[in-house]
């Protein structure tokens, strides 16, 4: 007999999935852009999905069966950004002693990241609301939030998959670089909900990642059983990320996708590569104009050469894209490395490090090098090299689009996908 909440098995019936996302918009990180795709991508296999997702809200989803907001008062955010003029509701200021509004609120003053164990009590809610009313579906995909709501998901029947991209630890051990000072380091200790996001990945169906280092990391600081953890690869827009012959490539023009103020990225050690090259070589940095790269540039003499694009478009991004003779990604570790798969799509090389999964999408594209992380000496010297071979150049770009394709282009993500959703389903069934 099925649990509650489960549709009868058919090996080829169309899905009925539920996703849920404490952060849905494509500007706030990978996981907005990997919950919209894949989305319309499972929707156009047939598969209806309903998506539970918390601010900032996503673009329109047509293609979704239902999209339901679930709606808090985004403390943390505000206190972040120290926007005290907002801080507290405006319409309803007695809400904010409602438990979860509560709980937010004291934690985010204590320096908590309180977003994804609220917003899984919200999911759980929301779902649980669903098959009250019902809704039956055969799986429930949580986007990277892992909190403890899921759990009364699986108690209900539902078996749940999460995707991460890379565990928290990675952001913490980011942070600790940046810290200054012990009060720093301790306030970076209670900051991210590790333990919660472990013991919740421990406990679910399967944990789908984008690249073997990253799976390797989930296995070793979430202590995830290897046989739960499926790499699956990232998805990519290989209709939108994609050459222009029509458009001219910048003589000697570098590319960077990468915020300075995240030590992950490696933007400092890029900058020092900068001073090392040519005269002629420029470097358009997609950050913020305030960024801290152009002070360091400024101290090494080569801020004349730095051009800082600031936040752009989707369209400018894949025009800049385009227009670079080679793209840099110089990050510590990366879980996949999408500016490397964009860029190769583009038909644009790219010089990476060996931080993470990056030199498994070059590998896997063929139109780049790989370097050690964190040597500024031999970026500049592969950067360099390339630049002096503009054919060898061209070669690596045309290579590189097809095999991106066929790996990273998100129909053939969403069959897979696809496939891991009726593997746990039926296994699921067969046990209940």
């Amino acid at each position: 007999m099925a649990a509650a909440g489960l549709l009868p098995g058919s090996s080829d019936r169309p899905l009925r999935l539920a996703f849920v996302a404490y952060r849905g918009n494509m500007q706030c990180g990978g996981q907005g852009v990997y919950l919209w795709f894949l989305a319309r991508e499972l929707s156009r296999l047939g598969h209806h999905v309903d998506v539970i997702v918390g601010p900032p809200y996503p673009d329109p989803m047509p293609f979704a069966g239902s999209v339901t907001r679930v709606e808090n008062e985004m403390f943390w955010a505000k206190w972040f950004m120290k926007d005290w003029a907002h801080f507290l509701p405006e319409h309803r200021a007695l809400g904010v002693f409602e438990p979860l509004h509560f709980y937010e609120l004291a934690a985010s003053r204590l320096g908590f990241l309180p977003e994804p164990f609220a917003f899984s009590l919200r999911a759980f809610r929301a779902v649980a609301d669903r098959l009250r009313a019902g809704a039956r579906y055969d799986l429930v995909h949580d986007v990277q939030c892992l909190g403890y709501g899921l759990l009364g998901l699986r108690a209900a029947g539902l078996p749940v998959v999460t995707t991460v991209h890379h565990p928290l630890s990675v952001d913490r051990r980011a942070s600790f670089v940046r810290d200054r000072g012990l009060l720093e380091a301790i306030g970076t200790m209670q900051f991210y909900p590790i333990g919660m996001q472990a013991f919740v990945a421990r406990r679910l169906e399967r944990v789908i990642t984008s690249s073997i280092a990253s799976a390797d990391r989930i296995r070793r600081d979430f202590r995830v059983a290897p046989e739960k953890i499926a790499m699956l690869g990232n998805g990519l827009d290989t209709e939108l990320f994609s050459p222009d012959a029509e458009i001219e490539r910048r003589p000697r023009g570098l590319l960077c996708v990468g915020r300075a103020s995240d030590p992950n990225k490696g933007i400092r050690t890029l900058v020092e590569a900068l001073a090392q090259l040519p005269a002629d070589v420029t470097l358009t940095l997609v950050d913020s104009p305030e960024s801290e790269a152009r002070k360091w540039a400024a101290e090494l003499g080569c801020a004349d050469r730095l051009h800082l694009a600031g936040r752009v478009p989707t369209d400018e991004l894949v025009r800049l894209y385009r227009e670079a003779s080679l793209v840099v990604v110089p990050s510590r570790y990366e879980g996949f490395g999408l500016p490397a798969a964009e860029a190769m799509a583009c038909e644009t090389p790219v010089v990476t490090t060996s931080g993470g999964a990056l030199a498994e999408v070059v590998a896997v594209g063929g139109g780049g090098v790989t370097v050690p992380k964190d040597d500024p000496g031999a970026l500049s010297a592969a950067v360099r090299q390339l630049l002096d071979q503009p054919e060898q150049l061209r070669r690596m770009g045309e290579r590189a689009r097809p095999r991106i394709q066929a790996a990273y282009a998100w129909p053939h993500i969403a069959e897979r996908t696809a496939e891991l959703y009726r593997e746990v389903a039926d296994g699921d069934r067969r046990l209940g």
